[in-house]
């Protein structure tokens, strides 16, 4: 299948040629997320190329770390993992590959399909915090490893991935042992969004944009009780794991609902 490329305001997509609707798509949410971006960052990354791939074995070979960096996360947020991004070009799956690989659970497909954006709202960070990859050097790397939740959590955030992420979530919580917090690199996939949408929560937008766009601190407990507010750090860890609680919690919910209506079905056979 022949390559092309498809053109917006703000970025190209290069893909094979029978995805050139779905690669329109994927411009248009694009610029929707750079212009979020723009109002609330007052900066994005303009002159990006998106390539998308139909296959994850392309993907990996475009870029091995992809293939470790899904290795590592956690079983719960190893199918969030659909890419990586360079200092001037993203690398994901096509829509046709996203949709291909959601599951069943609410939200999984809307997550998915979010990915280029959260991608391209990581790039942004990464070049106005200056700390973590985009550019893949060992010093940026490093950083990236020890302050995972952070690299990972804030484009995620910011793109709308976290708000869809809570079956995800659930799965997480049930399954091994109890996340880290803040959460560890195999965690951070998943859960970093969490810590930011609770920073915004319990102050404000505004601390989130300035978590993630500021200097790194000396340690991430540093950086955790100056975000909020002074805190003690375990009264914020306290609050993450109920945080984290009361997503699962609502996860669950539907399910029981259906639950409940198939009970009371079987009770009464004439119910529709």
């Amino acid at each position: 299948m022949a390559w092309v490329e498809s053109t917006s305001a703000s970025f190209r997509a290069r893909h094979e040629s029978s995805e050139t609707d779905d690669a329109a798509r994927v411009l248009d949410s694009l610029e929707r997320t750079r212009a979020r971006l723009d109002e609330r960052l007052g900066a994005t990354v303009p002159d990006v190329t998106v390539v998308l791939h139909r296959s994850e074995p392309f993907l990996g070979l475009a870029h091995p770390l992809y293939l470790l960096s899904r290795a590592v996360a956690v079983p719960a947020g190893r199918r969030y993992v659909a890419g990586w991004a360079g200092v001037r070009e993203i690398h994901v799956l096509s829509p046709v590959g996203l949709a291909r690989r959601a599951s069943r659970a609410p939200g999984s497909g809307a997550m998915l399909a979010l990915a280029p954006d959260a991608l391209y709202a990581g790039l942004v960070v990464a070049r106005l915090g200056g700390a973590f990859p985009p550019p893949h050097t060992p010093a940026r790397a490093l950083r990236a490893a020890r302050w995972a939740w952070l690299a990972e959590g804030a484009g995620r955030f910011l793109a709308g991935q976290t708000a869809h992420a809570r079956p995800a979530i659930a799965r997480r919580l049930r399954e091994g042992a109890r996340p880290a917090f803040p959460p560890g690199l195999r965690d951070a996939a998943l859960l970093g969004g969490t810590v930011l949408d609770l920073l915004a929560r319990e102050e404000d937008e505004r601390a989130v944009l300035e978590l993630v766009t500021r200097p790194l601190p000396a340690t991430r407990e540093a950086g955790l009780r100056a975000a909020f507010g002074g805190r003690p750090l375990v009264h914020v860890e306290g609050a993450w794991r109920a945080h984290l609680a009361a997503l699962a919690g609502d996860a669950s919910r539907p399910r029981e609902n259906e639950h409940r209506e198939g009970r009371r079905r079987r009770r009464d056979p004439d119910r529709r």
